[in-house]
This record gives C-alpha cells, sequence and structure tokens, in this order.
C-alpha cells in the first residue's frame, strides 16, 4: 500500500498547487490500493477506521434517501405493469432483448457511434460563471441524433423534446484549444456550479487544462417538463428505460468528443461521479480517443446496488415478478450497460478509479470490481462515504499527477 504522500508531487511547493474545497474536511489522508486491492479494516490507522465508520453511517441515510426518490420514479412503471399486462409484456421482451445484446460483449454493437457531427450552438455563459472559472466559459447545446437501440422504444424516446437536445457548459482558454478535461455529474446532481465547485474545477483549469461538463439525460435542461426531479427519466420507464437512457448518455458524449475533435482539441480525458462515473467507465469500454479515464465513487453491478437500496429494492423487485422476469435474467439485461460485460479501449495505464471506503450508495466493492475487470490498474482510495470527501485536495492533486503526463506531454 502506497501512502499519498511518498508519491512525488511535481507541483508540491507552488502555489497554485493548493487546492480549497468547498467545505473544509480534515485532513486524513487516503492511498493508493496495494496489490491485493482496498485495505483491509486492520490495516488502516485508528483515525482512518473512525473515519470510515461514521462516514459508512452517514451514508445509510442518504442512501435511503436517494433511494426513496429513485422508488418514487420507478412506482408508475410498476402500477402500468400491474394494471396492463401488455406492459409488462413489452418490460420483459426489452430486458430479453438487451440481454441478447448484451451476450456479443460486443461495445461497438451496443452502443453504435454518431454518424454525423452534431450541429452546435454556443453562447457565452453568465458572468458569474465567468468569475468563478476566470476564463471563457460558454454554454453548448445541439439536437441529439441518438436513436433508441431497441425500436420498440424508438416511440416513445421522440416524445421528449427537452431530453433530445443536449447540453454541456466549456471552460476554455483563449490560446486553446487545450487537452480537455470532461466531467460527468451523478444522479440528480446536474447543476453546472455545484460540480464546478466540488471537484475544484477553476484549479484544473488554472493548471492549464480546458473544462466541460455534460449533462446527462433527463437531468438539468434535459429534465421533461413533468419531472418532479433532474434525473426522473432515467428510472421512470423501467429497467428498459434505464437501458437506452444509459446507451443515450454514451452517444452524446461521444458526440460531444466528436465535435471537440473536429475543433483541434486532440487530448480528452473523462471523469465522473456515482452515475457519472458508471457513465466514464462505460464510455472507456466505448470510445478509444479518450486519452484517460477517472470513475469517481462508481456503481458498475446497478443490479446488485439496487438490491440494497431500500425501498426502491422493493419496487425493482415488483417489477421484476409482475413482468415475470427472473433476477438472474434482469442481471443478464443490466449487463448491456455494465462495464464489466466490455473489454475498456483506454489503456491500462490511463486509468484511475477513486472510491470512498466509508462508502454506501456506491460501495467500494464496486469500484474494486471494476479495478479486477480492468486487470488492476491504478485505484485510490480516501476514508469518507458518497459525498463527504474526506481529505479531497488529495486525490484531486492524485488525479493531476496521473493526468499531467498523459495530457501535456
Amino acid at each position: 500500500m502506497t501512502s499519498d504522500a511518498q508519491i512525488v508531487d511535481p507541483f508540491v511547493g507552488l502555489p497554485d498547487d493548493e487546492v480549497e474545497p468547498v467545505i473544509p474536511l480534515p485532513a486524513i489522508p487516503g492511498h493508493d490500493a496495494g496489490r491485493n486491492g482496498l485495505p483491509k479494516r486492520s490495516q488502516l490507522t485508528q483515525l482512518q477506521r473512525a473515519v470510515v465508520d461514521s462516514s459508512a453511517i452517514a451514508d445509510v441515510g442518504l442512501r435511503t434517501a436517494i433511494a426513496s426518490v429513485v422508488a418514487g420514479a420507478v412506482l408508475p412503471s410498476v402500477v402500468r405493469g400491474a394494471l396492463n399486462r401488455s406492459a409488462s409484456k413489452r418490460e420483459r421482451q426489452g430486458l430479453e432483448f438487451y440481454a441478447e445484446v448484451a451476450q456479443h460483449q460486443n461495445s461497438e454493437l451496443s452502443f453504435p457511434a454518431p454518424v454525423s457531427l452534431p450541429d452546435v450552438r454556443v453562447r457565452r455563459a453568465d458572468p458569474l460563471t465567468e468569475y468563478i472559472a476566470k476564463g471563457h466559459v460558454d454554454v453548448i447545446s445541439f439536437p441529439s441524433s441518438f436513436q433508441p437501440l431497441n425500436p420498440s422504444m424508438r416511440d416513445r424516446w421522440s416524445s421528449y423534446s427537452r431530453n433530445n437536445i443536449a447540453w454541456a457548459q466549456h471552460w476554455r482558454h483563449d490560446d486553446g484549444p487545450r487537452p480537455t478535461l470532461c466531467l460527468i455529474h451523478g444522479f440528480m446532481g446536474s447543476a453546472y456550479l455545484f460540480n464546478g465547485l466540488f471537484f475544484s474545477l477553476p484549479w484544473f483549469f488554472h493548471m492549464g487544462y480546458d473544462v466541460l461538463l455534460y449533462t446527462l439525460p433527463f437531468h438539468g435542461r434535459r429534465a421533461e417538463k413533468s419531472s418532479p426531479f433532474s434525473g426522473y427519466g432515467y428510472f421512470a420507464n423501467g429497467l428498459t428505460g434505464f437501458a437506452e437512457s444509459m446507451a443515450h448518455a454514451i452517444h452524446d458524449f461521444r458526440s460531444i468528443v466528436d465535435w471537440l475533435c473536429h475543433n483541434g482539441v486532440d487530448r480528452i480525458a473523462l471523469t465522473g461521479m456515482s452515475l457519472g462515473g458508471y457513465t466514464s467507465a462505460l464510455a472507456a469500454s466505448v470510445d478509444d480517443r479518450l486519452q484517460a479515464v477517472i470513475p469517481n465513487v462508481p456503481v458498475v453491478n446497478p443490479e446488485s446496488t439496487f438490491d440494497d437500496w431500500w425501498p426502491a429494492s422493493k419496487l425493482v423487485a415488483a417489477t421484476r415478478t409482475i413482468s415475470g422476469v427472473s433476477r438472474e435474467a434482469s442481471r443478464a439485461a443490466s449487463a448491456y450497460h455494465s462495464p464489466l460485460n466490455y473489454t475498456p479501449k483506454v489503456p491500462k495505464d490511463r486509468r484511475l478509479i477513486i472510491t470512498g471506503l466509508g462508502d454506501r450508495l456506491a460501495p467500494p466493492e464496486q469500484a474494486e470490481a471494476l479495478w479486477e475487470h480492468w486487470d488492476r490498474c491504478k485505484l485510490h482510495w480516501f476514508p469518507g462515504n458518497h459525498i463527504l470527501h474526506v481529505s479531497q485536495p488529495a486525490y484531486l492533486r492524485r488525479m493531476n499527477r496521473f493526468l499531467r503526463p498523459l495530457m501535456f506531454d
């Protein structure tokens, strides 16, 4: 197990190396994982154990709250299935469709590339955003060219007018284009301001990166007017809808990569948190143009995660029962959008995973499963939970040390 303090940091001693988190957090460092993966409890210091335990307790409450929100989104599809036999049949047939596609373990078949360059509209961001970034910031949007892989979902998807416009925020230097760090937010966490501050993106921008914040489907401005909250649409269409939401996320992000490359960006790295971590890990299995990928507190096996998310777990189980789908069949279908089902296209030395030992929304076992699948690439842990990223400045500097030679050398 290698201590973060033992790694030579080329930026130590420079004033701009000081990362100031939005919420002051205790400086209890994490470490890179050793050859055997994440540390056992006995390997932690007494203080680290205390922080991990308290973080885990707090995260259980947060997990229940988020699971309740997910349950509210899933409920309409459960009711439709219970009252309408044809709806439950469509759900079952849809899951069979994704399970069959997943069996090929072919990311090009599962996630076809966009066939044309997006027609991007660019407008200047608000003054507050530019003040925080201390640079030029644009808001970009374009009509999505995505079509669901499953033909039975296409009419429904075409009706989502707001969701079918892709959005992102682009921080760029005037002497650009520069190597670009892309960020994908988590479930319900699409606000650009929050993500920019939480991940100290002004610091990365000051260190020389251009920055792009990508909005996932059904979030932020992509949420339909009838949506009770940002992200509602991800789960409102059952498990088949979740599969297509993931495919839509990958498709539109690849369109953004197309646009960046067309505009002269030759090095693109991707990171994402939670659902964004899941999406970034999947993108690394689909697009070989990514210079590096850093999933942060990712879920990689949603089927097992949903089973732990009470009360959402009860409604997911009810969906399976009503549709006549076994847990095994549901797991086979969810492999369609799991990065564990595909060979990564980003080389091993360009992959870094970050996880919190006290995380109970995306337990560290999920990150470790991705680490095993990714040939035991770099893995860094901190002693906090899903939201409370204890000693976050240390792992942000770890990210920069990892990215710098890949992006600028």
